[in-house]
């Protein structure tokens, strides 16, 4: 199989390794893109990064993705809860998007709870640390391959 994934990291996930370890592990965001470089190596897929503090580069890298892209993985970290624009992004792009939270978001405070994303996403993984992102890449894997 061939093809491209777009993974998308939103913001704060560029201060992984330091950032509230005993809840984002101590892993940082390049070890999470080596880990999805070569899951997706291992079902022939190529992949893409992106991470930004700003909501509307997410939006742009969402967007550029059709055409470019097979699928997407995302974890719009805090704009989970409050982006209608990625929402709405991911929507018109309509490609396969798994949706992925390194903690156990239903497990802390009442608002990270509710998400934006979901709707648009045919899997989300959460609490499952970096290992959710090579899950979410292996999904994406089986649903290109049909």
């Amino acid at each position: 199989m061939t093809g491209r994934l777009l993974i998308v990291h939103g913001p704060n996930l560029n201060l992984l390794g330091t950032r509230e370890p005993e809840i984002y592990g101590t892993g940082t965001l390049e070890d999470i893109n080596a880990l999805c470089r070569a899951a997706a190596a291992e079902h022939g897929l190529e992949t893409e990064f992106v991470q930004s503090n700003h909501e509307g580069v997410l939006v742009d890298a969402i967007q550029a993705a059709r055409g470019s892209a097979d699928g997407i993985v995302i974890n719009p970290a805090a704009y989970t809860h409050t982006s209608v624009a990625i929402a709405d992004a991911l929507a018109a792009v309509g490609l396969p998007t798994v949706e992925v939270h390194l903690s156990n978001v239903h497990a802390r405070e009442p608002f990270r709870r509710h998400s934006y994303v979901s709707p648009h996403a045919s899997a989300v993984i959460a609490g499952a640390g970096a290992n959710g992102y090579q899950f979410a890449v292996e999904h994406l894997a089986d649903l290109l391959r049909g």
